[in-house]
């Protein structure tokens, strides 16, 4: 009886198995004309958020003696959502790394389009060369959007898409168990950065669509190592009003700076502020200050 107990539970967990690898799949194939006008495949993420990304690795930027790693603090990225009952339409945001050449040109390509800036600014502080941050959104056709977000893009010099299993795949010198363990939530490694994403308890509606947190509405922490155990970490901290001087407070008393205070978005509730953030120290002392700092807001803990 037991045999065929756990026969049974083998052929649950491979049916259901199979089930996410279909729905994955159907997924990736609803999004490949979209894919096709953004020059890459992207990646489905939860929340049903298809999300492209766009590293900068043609830029060689230094910030406090670090060389920054495109995946700490130089990653363009666009992601898009099928808004329900709109006949295929979908909302898409974003943020475009750019040289300060690069951004009139983008800026007025994208208005020409119909794709909306939404903020412009920096997230670093005496980095060289000079970065903003452009922060756009869009409604409609999304392979139209697409077509508009890739012709912007060749006005720049941003990289094409990278050949699958090209960036570098670890973090040497962190030990990334026992900052997950610090700061209460676990991240991965792409582009030899740790990177944690720290969704928000609440949900974030805009134009009365929920904002999935792969969109941009996710506090993001990054380290990249920078030896004997040290790591510079970059990110920003995703705030209500009220969580914003308590945060402040507790990244300057343990030694990190506050970069910039900005929005990203325009008629989001609840209404929500950025933090970005810089330093280079002990890694593990880093990540005490940040999790004093996500003790601070209201945020989704793991599992929940």
């Amino acid at each position: 009886m037991r045999v065929l107990s756990l026969s049974l539970r083998s052929a649950v967990l491979a049916g259901a198995a199979l089930s996410v690898a279909t729905l994955t799949a159907g997924a990736q194939a609803d999004w490949a004309p979209v894919d096709r006008a953004m020059g890459r495949p992207g990646t489905t993420q939860p929340g049903e958020v298809h999300r492209y990304s766009f590293p900068r690795t043609d830029l060689r930027v230094m910030a406090g003696g670090v060389a920054v790693k495109p995946a700490l603090a130089l990653g363009s990225w666009v992601a898009f959502k099928r808004m329900d009952g709109a006949g295929g339409r979908a909302m898409a945001m974003g943020d475009l790394v750019l040289l300060e050449s690069e951004v009139t040109p983008v800026l007025t390509k994208l208005q020409a389009v119909g794709v909306a800036l939404t903020a412009l600014h920096n997230h670093l502080e005496r980095e060289s060369p000079r970065v903003m941050y452009l922060h756009i959104e869009a409604e409609g056709d999304p392979v139209r959007i697409a077509e508009s977000v890739h012709a912007a893009l060749g006005l720049t010099k941003t990289p094409p898409a990278s050949p699958p299993g090209a960036a570098a795949a670890s973090a040497p010198g962190l030990d990334t168990a026992r900052l997950a363990k610090v700061l209460g939530h676990g991240g991965k490694v792409s582009g030899g950065v740790y990177q944690v994403s720290v969704p928000r308890a609440d949900p974030v509606r805009l134009h009365g669509l929920e904002i999935p947190p792969g969109m941009g509405v996710a506090t993001g922490i990054n380290f990249q190592p920078t030896g004997a155990g040290r790591a510079a970490t970059a990110g920003d901290f995703v705030l209500t009003a009220d969580e914003v001087s308590p945060v402040a407070a507790a990244l300057r008393e343990g030694g990190i700076a506050v970069t910039a205070l900005h929005s990203h978005m325009l008629g989001e509730e609840p209404r929500l502020y950025f933090m970005h953030f810089w330093a280079v120290a002990d890694a593990e002392v880093l990540a005490r200050t940040l999790r004093a700092a996500l003790g601070h807001m209201k945020v989704r803990m793991p599992g929940a």
